[in-house]
């Protein structure tokens, strides 16, 4: 599913104009990266919380070019589903 299909479908079920429903999605996008960019994490009951994580340094290998390098610390953002949201995914048949 893409964010035109996420529009379409809250456009559809609510009634809304699409272009309202876009900025509305946008807007939401923008709050959740501009929260995860502060450090902050955002949590959404029912659905999960998108977090920030650190990785730790590390040592890597260039096979090609048999040299050493160090990826330095860093964060990267981590979305943990909630409970209940990943026992409703899990029951899913294929």
């Amino acid at each position: 599913m893409t964010k035109a299909d996420i529009v379409n479908e809250i456009s559809r079920h609510t009634g809304i104009e699409k272009v309202t429903v876009q900025k509305s999605v946008e807007a939401f996008m923008n709050s959740i990266k501009a929260s995860l960019e502060k450090g902050e994490n955002v949590y959404l009951r029912g659905f999960g919380s998108f977090v920030v994580k650190t990785r730790a340094q590390k040592t890597a290998r260039n096979i090609s070019k048999n040299t050493t390098l160090i990826i330095p610390e860093h964060s990267i953002p981590s979305f943990k589903p909630a409970k209940t949201f990943s026992v409703k995914v899990k029951s899913v048949k294929k």
